[in-house]
């Protein structure tokens, strides 16, 4: 069942994304060359906690975290841990808050210190891939125009889409119908209405399509080793205009930089 929001519900639905977007922003200050992921996640449960919500993914399903930190080739939902980020790595930081009964979904993935130009560009071209997808956000148009948009944009510069793992509905639950597949075939799946609300998250890699999930039972790597890099943003569905209710602005003006 798809759950469709009225115009208040989808006003707290962006008040949790911003907040989501504001406590990414506290993890850009501080985010270098030899601060370990866990002092990152224990940063963002104060931050998120302080602002009267709780952390949307600590505990969802047993995850022991506040934060999903998935580093270079790991894809996604990644346990912070006593690693210390390295000069070079690019770093996925996923982040849910419930405030309000309502929740909040988004990811960044950051580039600390001297980063190669491969991953740079790898980092901006899903980033490119998340917003030509909610471009096809739109009343009329289907689920398939959204997948279609990414996979096309990230395949034809040379880079693979997961597919095991795809966006979705959220709401008054972390996960809601419809998925969002990051590839599929133009003018098929769910049909965009009025009040839909959804998480577009595309996961790109640089090498292969493949994943593998390592021995925590949480981590999802790429089978080839190689670099991937997750982008998200929650979107509401509207008879005018796509309504972005997360915001990457407030994270690139602590970054000072756009990718």
């Amino acid at each position: 069942m798809i759950f469709y929001k009225t115009d208040d519900e989808i006003e707290l639905l962006r008040k949790s994304c911003l907040l989501v977007s504001n406590t990414l922003a506290e993890v850009a200050k501080v985010i270098k060359p030899g601060v370990n992921t866990l002092y990152l996640d224990k940063l963002a449960e104060t931050f998120i906690r302080d602002n009267k919500a709780k952390p949307g993914f600590l505990g969802y399903n047993g995850f022991p975290n506040t934060l999903c930190i998935s580093v270079n080739n790991q894809v996604v939902h990644g346990i912070p841990s006593n690693y210390e980020i390295k000069d070079g790595d690019i770093v996925s930081v996923d982040c849910g808050t419930l405030l309000n009964g309502f929740y909040g979904d988004s990811a960044y993935t950051f580039a600390v210190g001297n980063v190669s130009e491969e991953k740079l560009n790898l980092l901006r071209k899903t980033k490119e891939s998340l917003y030509k997808g909610i471009e096809k956000v739109k009343v009329g148009n289907r689920v398939g125009d959204i997948s279609f948009a990414i996979q096309q944009h990230a395949e034809s510069n040379g880079y693979s889409v997961v597919r095991e793992l795809v966006g979705h509905g959220i709401g008054r639950h972390l996960h809601e119908k419809p998925e969002v597949p990051n590839y599929g075939r133009k003018g098929f799946g769910i049909k965009l209405q009025q009040g839909m609300v959804i998480a577009i998250e595309p996961m790109i890699n640089m090498g292969r399509k493949e994943i593998f999930e390592v021995g925590d039972g949480w981590t999802i790597c790429t089978r080839d080793g190689k670099p991937s890099a997750h982008f998200e943003h929650t979107v509401a569905v509207k008879n005018d205009k796509v309504d972005i209710l997360s915001s990457f602005e407030v994270i690139e003006e602590v970054l000072n930089y756009k990718l």
